[in-house]
C-alpha cells in the first residue's frame, strides 16, 4: 500500500504543476511542448480545465492518505488516462500530432494506467 500512496502523490502532484501551468502560462507551456500556440482566446477554456487539473491533484494528494477508501478516484484517474493515451493515438494515427508530440505524454498515461491498476486496492469480497 505503501508503493500506492506514493504513486498517487506523484500523480497528484503532476496534476497540479500541470493545472498551474495552463492556468498561468498555457502559451509557454504549449510552445514548450512543441505544440502551436492557440489564440489567445483560446487560454480561457484551457484555464477552466487547468481548475480541473488543479482539483484532481489536491484530491489525489488527500486520497493518497487512505486509498482503499477512495478506489472510485482511482479508477476515475485510470479512466482519464485511458482517454488521454486514446486520444494521442488517434491524432498520432490520423497525423495531425507527430510521435515526437504526444509520445511521452502517452508513455506517462500508460505508466499511470499500469501501476495503477496494478497497484490499485483489491477489492472487498
Amino acid at each position: 500500500m505503501k508503493k500506492l500512496k506514493w504513486l498517487l502523490r506523484v500523480i497528484g502532484i503532476i496534476q497540479i504543476i500541470l493545472g498551474l501551468m495552463y492556468l498561468f502560462a498555457p502559451g509557454f507551456l504549449l510552445q514548450a511542448m512543441g505544440h502551436t500556440v492557440p489564440q489567445a482566446d483560446n487560454f480561457y477554456p484551457l484555464a477552466m480545465l487547468a481548475g480541473r487539473f488543479i482539483a484532481f491533484g489536491v484530491a489525489f494528494l488527500v486520497i493518497s492518505t487512505n486509498p482503499a477508501k477512495h478506489k472510485l478516484w482511482i479508477q476515475i484517474m485510470v479512466l482519464i488516462q485511458v482517454i488521454d493515451l486514446a486520444a494521442g493515438a488517434f491524432y498520432t494515427a490520423m497525423g495531425i500530432v507527430p510521435l515526437s508530440l504526444s509520445g511521452f505524454p502517452m508513455f506517462n498515461a500508460s505508466w499511470m494506467i499500469v501501476l495503477l491498476l496494478l497497484w490499485r486496492p483489491k477489492q472487498s469480497a
